[in-house]
C-alpha cells in the first residue's frame, strides 16, 4: 500500500458542492431579489452618469480654494463611492477647481448625496426646542400660538409631533446613546398639520424684545459657555420663528458660524432647535462605525447604532460639555422644557446643517466614546458611518451639470473580445491535445471548471459588494487562462519527468505531484502578492485588473488541488492511462523511459537511476538510510499494485537487512 491514503473522490465532491452552492445562491438572489445573473459592467463597457461639481468655500470663511483642497476632496469622494458599493468609478479634477465624477450605471439618490454632501459634522448644545409642525384650526390661532412659542423661548404648542430623543451614557460602558428625534410620517400627513413658521412681520414683532425695531445678533450679557441662554439673541429668535422645516420649503440647510448660535431643523422636519456655538468640532472625531447594539451581557439587541470615538482633544471637550449639560438633567430654572425634559439637557449632532439626533445627557462622559442610536436601518447606519468615517470635505459643492454618458467601448466591443477569448481558449486546447494527448482531458476540464468558478465569483461579488467588470478586469480574466494553464503544465511535466526516470506510472504521479505543488504554490504566491500590492497602491482601471488577477489566482489554487490532481489520480487507475497507452500522454517508451525497476543484486529491486548511488553506499558498508528504505518499499508496493490490476502476480522480494 501507499505511504498515505489519497481521497480524490472527496476532493471532487467538495468542489462540486461549492459550485452547486454558488449557483443556488445566485439563483435565489435572482428569483427572490431580482439580482442579475450576469456581472455588472463598469463605466467603459456600460456607460453611466457624469457629474461636474463646482466647489465653494465653507462657512468658515471666504478663503481661496487651493489645489490641496481639490486633491483631498477627490480622495474623500472616491472613498465614499467605493464604500457605497460602486466600483470602477472615475474621479478627476477638471480645470483648476472643478471635479468630474463618472459613475457606472444609474446611481441611487443616496450615492448622489454622498458625492454632493460636504458632511460637515459638529456637536452643539441645545438652547431651545420647539415643534416645526402643529395642528391648527385657523390662521389667527396659529399665529398666536407661534408668537407665544417664540416669546416664551420654545414652550410646547400644538400637538405632540415627535418623540424626544434620549441618551444613556456612563463611565462603565463609555458609550452614549440617544434616540433620534422623529415624528410619525402618517401624523404629518393628516389634514390640518401645518408648519409653525411665522411670516416675517409677525416674527419680527415677537423677536424684538426691546422694541427698538432692530434685531440684534449680539448677546445682552457675555455668555459663560456654549449652553448659556445669553446666546439666544433677537436675531436667532427671529430665525427660529421664521424657520420652515417642511419638505415644501426645499431649502438647502447650511450650518451657521461655529462661534455663533443658529436655528436648525431635524431630519424629519418635525422639530426645530436653537443651538449654541460648536462645543466639539467634527474634526475631533477619530472614527465612526455602524454595528448592532449589545446589552450588558454582550447579546445583540437588534438595534443598529453608529459608534463614535473622539481624539484626546475632542474627548476633553466632550467631557466638559457633558458635565454642563448633565447639570440640567433634573430641571432648568432659566429655561423651558420640551415634553417634560429640560431643553438644555440635550446636545445636537449637526450634519450638513441638519440635526440628525439630539439626545439628552444622562451621565458625564469622560472616555471620549459615544453611540448614536435611533430609527436606523443597516443601510442608513452604514451610510452615516461612511460619511463621518471618511471625513468632512474641505469644500461645499454645487452640481453644475449632470448627464448620461455612453460606454467608451460598448457591448459590441465586449462581445468581440469575448469571442476572441473563446477562440484563444480553443487554440490552447488544441495545443494541449497535440502536446499531451489524453492528458488534454484533464487540462480542458481544469480550464472549464476554472471559467465556471470565475464567472460565479464575479457575479456574486457584483451582487454582494457592487463589483463592476471593466476592460482592465477582463484583461485580468484573460491572463488567468495563462496562469491556470501554466499550473497544470508544470504538473504534467513533473509527472512525465518521473516517468522518464523509470518510475511506475502511479508512483510517477505521486512523486510528480509532490514536486509540482511546491512550484505551483510559489508561482501563485508571487502573483497574489503582486495583485495585492497593485490593488492597494493603484486606482481606477489598474485596481480593477489587480482585483481580478488576485481572484483568479486563488481560484487557480483551488482548481489544481480540488480538480486537476484528483482527476489525475482517478484516471491513472484506468487501463488506458495506468498502462501508458500511446495516446494517453504517459507512454514510457514515447517519453524515452527505460525499465522502471531493475534487479540490484542480493534480492533487491530498486528504481533505475538510484542503483549506482545505492551500490556505492553498499560498497562503503553504509547500507540504505531509513528514508531510502521507505521510498523503495513505497515504489515496490506501487509496482505490485499495478501488476495486480493487470492480473500479473507480484514478483518482487522484500529488501534484505
Amino acid at each position: 500500500m501507499a505511504s498515505h491514503k489519497r481521497r480524490p473522490v472527496r476532493a471532487l465532491v467538495t468542489l462540486t458542492v461549492a459550485i452547486v452552492a454558488a449557483c443556488a445562491a445566485l439563483a435565489i438572489g435572482h428569483l427572490a431579489k431580482g439580482v442579475s445573473p450576469y456581472p455588472d459592467l463598469a463605466l467603459d463597457l456600460k456607460g453611466g452618469t457624469q457629474l461636474i461639481l463646482t466647489p465653494t468655500p465653507t462657512s468658515e470663511g471666504q478663503r481661496q480654494i487651493t489645489e490641496e483642497d481639490i486633491t483631498q476632496a477627490i480622495s474623500i469622494i472616491r472613498n465614499r463611492i467605493d464604500a457605497s458599493g460602486v466600483s470602477e468609478s472615475e474621479i478627476s479634477s477638471l480645470g483648476s477647481s472643478n471635479i468630474m465624477v463618472s459613475i457606472p450605471g444609474t446611481p441611487s439618490q443616496e450615492q448622489l448625496d454622498l458625492i454632493r454632501s460636504s458632511s460637515q459634522m459638529n456637536f452643539r448644545p441645545v438652547l431651545r426646542i420647539g415643534p416645526a409642525q402643529g395642528i391648527v384650526q385657523n390662521e389667527q390661532h396659529a399665529q398666536a400660538d407661534n408668537s407665544q412659542s417664540g416669546t416664551q423661548s420654545g414652550e410646547q404648542s400644538g400637538s405632540q409631533s415627535g418623540e424626544q430623543s434620549g441618551a444613556q451614557s456612563g463611565e462603565q460602558s463609555g458609550a452614549q446613546s440617544g434616540e433620534k428625534s422623529a415624528a410619525g410620517a402618517d401624523e404629518a400627513a393628516q389634514s390640518g398639520v401645518q408648519s409653525t413658521a411665522l411670516d416675517e412681520a409677525t416674527a419680527r414683532g415677537a423677536a424684538d424684545a426691546d422694541g427698538d425695531g432692530v434685531l440684534s445678533d449680539t448677546p445682552v450679557t457675555t455668555p459663560e459657555n456654549a449652553s448659556d441662554l445669553a446666546w439666544v439673541t433677537e436675531q436667532v429668535t427671529y430665525d427660529f420663528l421664521t424657520l420652515d422645516c417642511s419638505a415644501a420649503a426645499d431649502v438647502k440647510r447650511v450650518e451657521g458660524a461655529a462661534d455663533k448660535p443658529y436655528a436648525a431643523c431635524d431630519e424629519s422636519g418635525q422639530i426645530k432647535y436653537i443651538l449654541g456655538p460648536v462645543a466639539v468640532p467634527g474634526s475631533d472625531l477619530e472614527a465612526a462605525s455602524a454595528a448592532l447594539a449589545t446589552n450588558g451581557t454582550g447579546q445583540s439587541t437588534g438595534q443598529w447604532i453608529v459608534s463614535l470615538r473622539f481624539n484626546a482633544e475632542g474627548a476633553e471637550k466632550f467631557k466638559e460639555t457633558s458635565t454642563i449639560l448633565y447639570g440640567y438633567h433634573d430641571s432648568d430654572p432659566q429655561g423651558s422644557s420640551y415634553r417634560g425634559s429640560p431643553d438644555r439637557n440635550s446636545f445636537a449632532v449637526v450634519l450638513d446643517g441638519t440635526v440628525i439626533t439630539a439626545p439628552s445627557m444622562q451621565a458625564i462622559i469622560t472616555n471620549g466614546e459615544a453611540q448614536i442610536s435611533g430609527n436606523f436601518t443597516a443601510q442608513s447606519a452604514r451610510l452615516l458611518a461612511n460619511q463621518l468615517q471618511f471625513g468632512s470635505l474641505p469644500l461645499n459643492f454645487e452640481v453644475e451639470s449632470e448627464q448620461q454618458i455612453s460606454a467608451t467601448i460598448g457591448t459590441d466591443h465586449l462581445t468581440v473580445g469575448l469571442w476572441a477569448a473563446v477562440i484563444g481558449f480553443l487554440l490552447v486546447i488544441l495545443y494541449l491535445i497535440w502536446q499531451y494527448r489524453g492528458l488534454a482531458i484533464i487540462s480542458a476540464g481544469s480550464l472549464v471548471v476554472a471559467s465556471v468558478i470565475t464567472y460565479l465569483v464575479i457575479a456574486l461579488l457584483s451582487w454582494w459588494m457592487g463589483y463592476r467588470l471593466s476592460l482592465a478586469g477582463v484583461a485580468g480574466l484573460i491572463m488567468a487562462i495563462g496562469v491556470t494553464t501554466d499550473s497544470f503544465i508544470v504538473y504534467f511535466e513533473r509527472v512525465r519527468d518521473e516517468v522518464r526516470d523509470g518510475r511506475p506510472l502511479r508512483a510517477a504521479v505521486e512523486e510528480g505531484w509532490d514536486r509540482a505543488k511546491r512550484t505551483i504554490l510559489v508561482s501563485d504566491a508571487v502573483n497574489l502578492v503582486a495583485a495585492v500590492v497593485l490593488y492597494l497602491l493603484a486606482v481606477g482601471g489598474v485596481q480593477g485588473f489587480a482585483f481580478t488577477l488576485g481572484i483568479t489566482t486563488v481560484i487557480d489554487i483551488a482548481v489544481i488541488f480540488l480538480f486537476t490532481h484528483p482527476m489525475m489520480e482517478l484516471l491513472i487507475r484506468t487501463r488506458f492511462f495506468g498502462q501508458g497507452h500511446k495516446l494517453s500522454g504517459l507512454d514510457p517508451e514515447h517519453l524515452g523511459a527505460k525499465n522502471s525497476l531493475v534487479y540490484a543484486g542480493r534480492g533487491r529491486v530498486v528504481v533505475r537511476g538510484e542503483s549506482e548511488a545505492k551500490e556505492k553506499n553498499d560498497e562503503a558498508g553504509d547500507g540504505l538510510s531509513i528514508a531510502e528504505r521507505r521510498r523503495a518499499a513505497r515504489l515496490a508496493a506501487a509496482k505490485a499494485e499495478e501488476d495486480a490490476v493487470d492480473g500479473a502476480p507480484a514478483s518482487t522480494e522484500e529488501e534484505e537487512n
